[in-house]
């Protein structure tokens, strides 16, 4: 498992619009925007769930990188806004993750008002998936991540790739992938192990073989 948290005020402001105002050229913007989708990809490619703890304000690719974790738990007082539309900057790149996130009215009225949502708002939306009060943070993250370590490493691992394959697939192809995906995975000893404990009525002894 992966937490990524932040500390003070902001869990992550975004870019800094002043080192970006310094060079403005078209190409200096392109590799910026490109070093910025090739962090949000790795995030989804990790074999392992990454989850965003969430203590303070998320703007713009801040609120990019919130999307782009696989879970996210949200203190109580953090807010979250695209607001690049109000400095006449409509933010396209956070634009790819939160529309893969949120409802497309959700995710576009976002997008195109800059205003800020509550945690509570962000949690309807499906922007996080938990809300805590700010000094339980930290307890309802290692709660999380206690239930997922628990499971078997490999069958988390092949779960989170193809998740995320099938959803930019059609749904013949995505169920071909997902039916190839499960075949692969009840072969492995943990699901098998897994299985037959079900079968017995015992707990599976998967030997350590966790997530994290």
């Amino acid at each position: 498992m992966v937490v990524l948290a932040g500390s003070g005020k902001a869990f992550c402001a975004g870019h800094d619009l002043k080192e970006m105002r310094a060079d403005p050229s078209a190409e200096y913007y392109r590799k910026l925007f490109a070093k910025c989708a090739k962090l949000m990809l790795a995030i989804q490619r990790l074999p392992v769930p990454v989850v965003a703890q969430v203590q303070g304000i998320a703007t713009a690719a801040g609120c990019q990188l919130v999307a782009m974790c696989d879970l996210a738990v949200a203190a109580s007082t953090a807010r979250f806004a695209v607001s690049g539309v109000n400095l006449g900057l409509f933010c396209s790149t956070p634009a790819v993750a939160l529309s893969r996130n949120l409802g497309r009215k959700a995710a576009f009225e976002m997008l195109v008002t800059g205003e800020f949502i509550s945690a509570d708002e962000a949690r309807q939306k499906g922007l996080v998936n938990r809300v805590a009060e700010p000094d339980q943070l930290g307890v309802a993250v290692e709660t999380l991540v206690a239930s997922i370590v628990a499971k078997p490493r490999v069958a988390v691992a092949m779960g989170k790739a193809l998740f995320y394959r099938q959803l930019d697939s059609g749904i013949e192809a995505a169920y071909t992938d997902a039916g190839q995906t499960m075949a692969c995975n009840m072969m492995d000893e943990a699901a098998l192990e897994g299985v037959q404990a079900f079968i017995d009525k015992r707990p599976p002894n998967w030997g350590g073989k966790g997530a994290a």
